[in-house]
């Protein structure tokens, strides 16, 4: 059986949420579609949610971010238009290799130049492991990296230590680096450094995976 067209209020709440979408870099969380459609219950969130993923527009899975865009409305599709830069992703980072080393490039994705801003080089990350998930990191999403060799105080990096790469924020105290995890996890302790530590880049944003 066809799914039901969506009626205009669904349409509207669907445009809305590709806007967020286009400005934020991440699919918005339940409270969060609540206030930009102004409504008083997560309830109505959920039944507008219904309607988008019975006629096959949206996806819900686990977790706070949990929508997947499965395809866009004719008529959402101007609206939900961003200008855009392509940006390699950059999976398993091989020992020894650059991190932007083409070995380690899985494809090239496009992104926002509303987040991808200046005449900077950046790249994706896909995430593994809990260790950021405080910040918003996740475990299998994806991070927008700003390529450079220096940060900040409280900047979150990432970072190759003996060739492999981590996202943690930065801090210095002295000749030493601290880098501190973000996470539920217990087991995720402060790394000091006093040596064999390079910064790759700044992360600007975390990502869902749309690279499947």
């Amino acid at each position: 059986m066809p799914s039901k067209p969506l009626t205009a209020s669904q349409l509207e709440f669907f445009q809305k949420l590709l806007a967020f979408r286009t400005k934020h870099g991440v699919l918005p969380t339940v409270r969060e579609m609540q206030e930009f459609a102004g409504f008083r219950s997560p309830r109505s969130v959920t039944q507008f949610l219904d309607a988008l993923e019975a006629a096959g527009y949206v996806k819900r899975g686990s977790g706070a971010r949990n929508i997947r865009i499965l395809k866009v409305h004719a008529s959402s599709a101007h609206r939900g238009h961003a200008r855009t830069i392509l940006v390699p992703l950059v999976g398993t980072v091989a020992a020894g290799l650059p991190i932007l080393a083409t070995e380690n490039i899985e494809a090239t994705i496009p992104v926002s130049d509303q987040l991808a801003k200046g005449h900077y080089r950046y790249f994706l990350l896909r995430v593994s492991g809990d260790s950021m998930n405080l910040a918003g990191i996740q475990d299998g999403g994806l991070v927008l990296v700003r390529q450079q060799s220096t940060a900040d105080p409280g900047q979150i990096v990432v970072a190759l230590i003996d060739d492999e790469a981590t996202i943690k924020e930065f801090r210095r105290t002295g000749g030493a680096v601290t880098l501190l995890p973000h996470s539920d996890n217990p087991r995720h302790k402060p790394i000091i450094l006093t040596g064999d530590f390079a910064v790759q880049g700044v992360v600007i944003t975390a990502l869902p995976d749309i690279s499947n």
